[in-house]
């Protein structure tokens, strides 16, 4: 399997670009350089586990948001994108979405039950 380093400098960027950093505040909280931050970005340089770890760290994600592109399972990349709803959202926000996603989950369980009644 081949590590698809241009998603994982994509999605650098585009966390970088959501916290509001510029690759050069970037690289100093990760303590390289901006040019680096750039190669990484652009996929013309590997980063290593250990500078994926500290730009997860900088931008306050897991390392798992930076690499989802990367990974095979569909089921994995749909928690990715679930825990990133959470991204920024207040405990009382966080809270409602959660409330939403169980009362959907319900009705989802309801409807296949009703479907299933219905069949018999």
């Amino acid at each position: 399997m081949q590590i698809n380093y241009q998603y994982i400098g994509q999605r650098i960027r585009q966390e970088r670009l959501r916290n509001r950093l510029s690759q050069e505040q970037l690289a100093e909280l990760t303590e390289s350089s901006p040019q680096y931050i750039s190669h990484i970005e652009t996929a013309r340089k590997k980063a290593s586990l250990e500078m994926i770890l500290k730009i997860a760290n900088s931008l306050d994600v897991s390392v798992d948001q930076l690499i989802a592109d990367n990974l095979t399972s569909n089921q994995y990349k749909g928690d990715v994108e679930l825990s990133r709803l959470f991204i920024g959202c207040t405990h009382y926000e966080r809270r409602i979405i959660l409330e939403i996603a169980t009362a959907t989950r319900y009705i989802l369980e309801e409807y296949r039950w009703i479907m299933n009644v219905n069949k018999s």
